[in-house]
């Protein structure tokens, strides 16, 4: 069915709602092809769409789609799952209240409990919640750090954990089969709350969380007191849990960015209310040379991802990277369980395939197991539930994407539980006289430079869709021979799952779920990765090197970074 039909049969709905009914009359040519020419697709963090209407939108028909399919699934595939029910939550955004709603009157009408948090909440307290509650599943709305513009969807397990390829697959063939969007049952709120079937939930699961999150201390008796941290949610769910455990836990001169502490769904204060943008610290920064604080931490609105900025000897505010955040974490943890004598006989930490060496380097040298799983802090869930009831324990999991999880009662990245075990880390060593960027710079010198680049090329609607699929396709059939003056002596196509070694034309099996995705790396151990975004109109280009040298770690990530882009653009032309 062509995009100008579907367009005309919303158009023509009876019943539509006079808002989306307004926006599809204001429409031109361009925005009707993109509104329609899909239905809006899971990929690493779920579904996520500009809200309006559409097939290739988030609103309430889109979401009430989502969740029959996710109904259907419930009820096929998990034990008694209308008496375990399903936890909801959901982040400020615009129509998040009522996406969430709508999804509970979904679930209800198939007879699905639902609970439904009272108010906005973090993401990982609601994959806490799945499993505290033992329900049969959980749903986010919405959008991490993307565009005010857009909303989102997330469905986990009964585990807490987002659905990996092989579950959600199951669900998106459900979804799709419904073709009408416009003839779901959904009972009345009031109705379903009247029966039982919806129950609004809040502090009762607060409590126990903030119990579990503090329980992560490693040196709780550490000088907090002197510690200066300004905290940003940037607008997100992470303003009250992080200020509860951060007080709780002791720390007194804790100060917030008040601006940024009002739940807006425009992100009015800041670009981009993401903590991998420098921009997104430009208020914090000025606190922070105020009151002269020793580290600043954003989280992004949902509060699964976390940023640092530290002081370097000139007294600068420097933003971590998402690798160096992990590598500091993973040095502080190992070491501090290691000195307590509390390290697991047998651990494991994960990563992804796009993350640094770094983190890797330092969990190897405490003797622990390091496995890498595809982008997307689902896979990293799904590991932690394979260790269960085995010899290994989980220690930490993290991407390079600013997602960090140290305790897995959570199932996703967690920025309460990494705010915390952050502003430890900079409380133990200040009182040991060094920074955070002190510690970097030592594990530097004791590991390597491994220094990282990340390249987000925008490319928007279904012309930007198909370009993006141009770039892989291209690298794909045309593998580079050499790259900044090296040369390319293997490919990983995770899509094919095929490692190819070039040195001598032999090949092996990646055993990892189908994506589509390359890695490329050369002749100095430097590698670089292409993806598609799962959340995102963009096509990703990550870079790693390491080297002895600290300049000519960066000078090796600048010539990459400049080749691959130029043959990216040549594509693109």
């Amino acid at each position: 069915m062509s995009f100008e039909t579907k367009y005309q049969q919303w158009l023509e709905q009876e019943g539509l709602e006079s808002y989306l009914k307004e926006q599809l009359e204001n429409m031109n040519e361009t925005e009707k092809e993109d509104a329609f020419y899909r239905n809006l697709e899971f990929g690493t963090g779920g579904m996520r769409g500009v809200v309006g209407p559409g097939t290739n939108r988030m609103n309430v028909y889109t979401i009430r789609k989502a969740n029959e399919g996710f109904a259907q699934y419930l009820l096929k595939n998990v034990e008694n799952a209308k008496e375990r029910g399903i936890v909801i939550a959901y982040d400020c955004r615009h129509f998040s209240p009522e996406f969430a709603m709508e999804s509970a009157k979904v679930m209800a009408t198939h007879g699905i409990k639902a609970y439904v948090f009272e108010s906005l909440r973090p993401t990982p307290e609601l994959s806490f919640a799945v499993r505290y509650l033992n329900a049969a599943g959980g749903i986010v709305v919405t959008a991490s750090h993307n565009p005010p513009e857009y909303n989102g969807y997330k469905i986990y397990d009964e585990t807490g954990c987002q659905l990996v390829p092989a579950e959600a697959d199951q669900v998106i063939e459900l979804v799709d089969s419904i073709e009408d969007v416009f003839n779901i049952s959904v009972k009345s709120e009031e109705e379903l709350k009247e029966a039982g079937l919806i129950q609004i939930i809040g502090s009762e699961i607060d409590d126990v969380y903030t119990e579990r999150v503090k329980a992560l201390e490693i040196n709780p008796d550490c000088n907090k007191k002197d510690l200066k941290i300004v905290f940003s949610p940037l607008h997100g769910t992470a303003n009250i849990p992080v200020r509860r455990v951060l007080t709780e836990c002791g720390y007194e001169q804790l100060h917030v960015v008040e601006e940024q502490c009002v739940a807006d769904p425009n992100f009015t204060t800041v670009k981009s209310p993401n903590p991998e943008e420098a921009s997104a610290f430009e208020m914090s920064i000025a606190l922070g040379k105020e009151i002269d604080a020793d580290i600043l931490i954003a989280t992004d609105p949902d509060a699964d991802r976390v940023g640092l900025a530290v002081k370097n000897p000139e007294g600068e505010y420097v933003l971590l990277t998402g690798n160096q955040t992990g590598a500091i974490l993973i040095h502080y943890i190992l070491s501090q369980k290691k000195a307590h004598g509390t390290l697991p006989a047998k651990g494991k930490v994960f990563n992804t395939i796009v993350t640094s060496d770094m983190g890797a380097t330092i969990a190897r040298s405490y003797g622990f197991d390091v496995v890498s799983t595809l982008t997307g802090f689902k896979f990293i869930g799904e590991q932690a539930r394979l260790i269960e009831n085995t010899d290994y324990e989980y220690v930490f999991g993290y991407e390079e994407s600013y997602g960090y999880l140290i305790g897995d009662f959570v199932r996703d990245k967690d920025s309460v539980q990494s705010v915390l075990m952050c502003a430890e880390a900079a409380a133990y060593y200040k009182e040991h006289g060094k920074t955070l960027y002190d510690v970097l710079m030592e594990l530097y010198e004791t590991y390597g430079f491994y220094r990282e680049a990340l390249v987000n090329i925008t490319l928007k609607g279904k012309e930007g869709a198909d370009k993006i699929q141009a770039i892989l396709s291209d690298f794909r059939e045309f593998t580079p021979v050499t790259v900044a003056g090296k040369e390319v002596v293997s490919v990983e196509d995770y899509k094919e799952s095929v490692h190819t070694d070039l040195t001598n034309d032999s090949t092996s099996v990646i055993d990892l779920p189908k994506s589509n995705v390359l890695k490329y790396t050369l002749a100095d151990g430097s590698w670089f990765v292409l993806r598609p975004s799962g959340t995102e109109p963009k096509a990703k280009v990550y870079i790693g090197v390491i080297s002895d040298v600290l300049e000519k770690a960066d000078a090796q990530v600048a010539k990459i970074k400049e080749d691959v882009l130029a043959r990216v653009n040549e594509i693109i032309a």
